[in-house]
């Protein structure tokens, strides 16, 4: 299956959707579901399009790491450490041994997935919130079970390494469950276990030699001036309707890629 426009729109379309994704990203999340199909629309292996994008779109990770490391439970840093490691190397790695046209028909249902689930995180991180001012006495003392926690964390940091999206989220969700209930704790290490797996991805894609650095440099660019410019304006915009946005598009472009392959 091709997916292709004429050259010079080729690259005004990566150079559009990674700026697009950046301020998404910024504003939102969910700037995967631009930037990584704008990487299949120049021709790019599916495996090696999802490798590219997510190396691309590191840095905007990592600087939000950097503004929340404060914020974190010392007692769960090593938990999520150990649990991104081996979540994202592995993830990585089984991407990496998939077949090309296997990850393809598998890309529409990722992109569902992920859409889906960044749209039930308004509601739950609505009720996230309820927890965290309904016990106020008790924001983080409540003793976890290490052990549980770290299985349930696991297969989620498999899934960010592999795809991605709307994993941060899965992490939040599992960590609330679990009974962490104060909201920049949960955002805190959702970033951190993001970035830590996506991490130990990268350094996967970039050892196996599936990342496209021409591609790669150009929507990293983009992607980081988008990121700059979502960031100034992030707090004007109304979040739901940013909501709304990244789960219709995502949906959208689930949609075309269910159609392409009927």
């Amino acid at each position: 299956m091709t997916f292709g426009f004429s050259s010079h729109w080729q690259f005004a379309w990566l150079v559009a959707a990674s700026f697009l994704a950046g301020i998404m990203n910024a504003m939102a999340g969910g700037g995967s579901f631009i930037s990584f199909p704008a990487m299949l629309a120049l021709g790019v292996p599916p495996v090696e399009a999802n490798a590219t994008n997510t190396v691309a779109l590191w840095p905007g990770q990592l600087t939000s790491l950097a503004t929340l490391r404060g914020d974190m439970r010392r007692d769960l840093l090593p938990l999520i450490t150990v649990a991104s490691i081996l979540g994202g190397v592995a993830g990585a790695v089984t991407l990496l041994r998939t077949k090309q046209v296997t990850f393809l028909h598998l890309i529409p249902w990722l992109l569902l997935s992920g859409s889906l689930i960044f749209g039930v995180s308004g509601p739950i991180s609505r009720w996230l919130r309820s927890r965290s001012t309904a016990h106020p006495d008790h924001v983080g003392e409540r003793p976890l079970p290490l052990v549980w926690v770290f299985l349930a964390v696991l297969p989620v940091c498999f899934y960010i390494g592999y795809f991605g999206a709307g994993g941060g989220f899965l992490i939040m969700t599992i960590l609330a469950l679990f009974g962490v209930e104060e909201m920049h704790v949960l955002n805190s290490l959702k970033v951190l276990a993001a970035c830590l797996s996506n991490f130990c991805a990268i350094v996967t894609f970039v050892v196996s030699g599936r990342i496209l650095w021409h591609y790669c440099l150009i929507s990293m660019v983009f992607a980081a001036l988008g990121g700059y410019l979502g960031a100034r304006y992030a707090r004007r915009m109304n979040a739901n309707v940013l909501r709304v946005f990244v789960v219709t598009t995502g949906c959208a472009v689930a949609a075309y890629f269910f159609w392409k392959q009927a």
